[in-house]
């Protein structure tokens, strides 16, 4: 069985590109859908009390998870390059190398998510209505979180050599079983949230069994074997250097992020459910954007490694534009249907109100969001990590950050917290693009 391995050295750009994105995109809908599917469920059959609880500790989530899913970005991006080079032996050490980082990665989160979680939720200030059912949801998660790490860990190694199917089919195959979980959990036998956990759990589970079958069997250059497992040193050097600043992005932007729902938390549950419900729609928006940053970084790693230059400046010209058209047009959709739309999630008019606003404010910017994911795939595939970390360290979280604890002293109103989002995602797509043109950053790769 083969994995169908794809170099994109050759041929039409944009048809790699779009060939590449699709399955990504269809992949990360149904991710997003069972994802969404824990909030309807929930809303629906529990309460909006359940509803704020899953909403207000999804950036604690990724707090923990982030800086190891960035540490995957960064052997991606090193097996990436090794493929376009023809360096096989490389490719393979750089497998068993990721593979045996995301075994004790797996480890070390699910103790450090366990024993954190009362700490954290107290720390952001979680309603004691919502608390309880938080506290039980985070530790669920936290105990089954190797089956989310594992499944990152085979998902980048596929993507890395162009496979972008496999992942996806994996996905719908865990979706469909997480709604049906979801309504069996919660539906028919009442266990509240923490149905929605254990159907997480569960569905992930299969989706990483079904990516790790594929690695054991393919006869590939990415096959896995168990006797090969270890730390290659000069690659897992590589590895976190060009990982821990995507990790640290990731971790630290949810630290922000976390930062930023306890400012949401202390306009009670009726906005915690309201901001939840539009954050888990525009999840969808989001996910053409993090389909064409994984491509870009898939594409720019395989031909800089071929020192094919031209192709990735046109590359990164085609996924920019083409990613901000998709992301704008999507934006304003959901400005059009937004009160149909929250209302999936809950019928309460005070939390239908606040969904709206939230709406209202960020439609017209999914554009920017969406340039500054692109140009963080783009410069993470040159192996420039550190450039998206500082920025969005500086931007989307320190001056985020400011933006909302000045604005509130100034004004307490939740349309500030809303406004931060759209402010700094300008602010950034400013800063990669006046990077992108004023420095050379392929040099280091010629």
């Amino acid at each position: 069985m083969g994995t169908h391995v794809k170099l994109m050295t050759k041929g039409s750009i944009q048809r790699n590109l779009l060939s590449f994105a699709i399955p990504i995109f269809l992949g990360n809908l149904f991710q997003q859908l069972y994802h969404t599917t824990d909030s309807l469920v929930v809303g629906n059959f529990v309460g909006k009390e359940a509803l704020a609880a899953i909403s207000s500790i999804a950036s604690l989530t990724m707090l923990l998870v982030g800086l190891f899913q960035g540490i995957f970005v960064g052997a991606g991006v090193v097996i990436s390059t090794s493929f376009g080079e023809g360096n096989k032996e490389e490719v393979g050490k750089a497998v068993h190398t990721s593979v045996a980082f995301g075994l004790a990665s797996s480890v070390v989160l699910t103790v450090l998510g366990y024993y954190l979680t009362p700490l954290i939720l107290t720390w952001m200030k979680t309603p004691a209505e919502v608390y309880d059912d938080a506290s039980l949801y985070v530790r669920i998660y936290f105990l089954g979180i190797s089956t989310l790490v594992l499944y990152n860990t085979a998902t980048g190694i596929l993507q890395a050599v162009g496979d972008s199917k496999h992942p996806l089919y994996y996905l719908v195959v865990a979706a469909i079983l997480n709604i049906v979980l979801d309504l069996v959990f919660v539906g028919v036998l009442h266990l509240g949230i923490a149905g929605t956990a254990y159907a997480t759990v569960i569905s992930q589970g299969v989706s990483a069994f079904l990516c790790f079958r594929l690695l054991f069997t393919t006869k590939d250059l990415v096959r896995v074997r168990l006797r090969s497992l270890r730390f290659h040193s000069h690659l897992l050097r590589q590895i976190l250097r060009l990982g821990i600043p995507a990790g640290i992005q990731n971790s630290v932007t949810s630290f922000a992020n976390v930062i930023l729902q306890a400012s949401i938390n202390l306009f009670g549950a009726d906005a915690m459910a309201g901001n939840g419900a539009f954050m888990r729609i525009q999840g969808f928006a989001f996910i053409p954007i993090t389909a064409f940053a994984l491509a870009l970084t898939t594409f720019t790693g395989q031909n800089l490694g071929a020192r094919e230059y031209e192709r990735v400046r046109k590359a990164a010209r085609f996924g920019a534009i083409f990613a901000m058209l998709l992301a704008e047009s999507i934006g304003l959709l959901l400005y059009v249907g937004a009160h149909p739309l929250i209302s999936l999630f809950s019928r309460d008019p005070a939390v239908i109100a606040i969904g709206i606003e939230k709406a209202m404010i960020s439609s017209f910017f999914m554009w920017a969001l969406a340039l500054s994911h692109v140009m963080t795939g783009i410069f993470r595939g040159a192996g420039r990590s550190i450039v998206p970390m500082s920025v969005m360290l500086a931007i989307w979280c320190v001056f985020r950050i400011i933006f909302i604890k000045v604005g509130l002293s100034l004004f307490l109103d939740i349309r500030v917290v809303f406004w931060a989002y759209p402010v700094t995602w300008t602010i950034s797509s400013i800063i990669f693009i006046l990077y992108y043109f004023l420095v050379d950053w392929m040099a280091q790769t010629k």
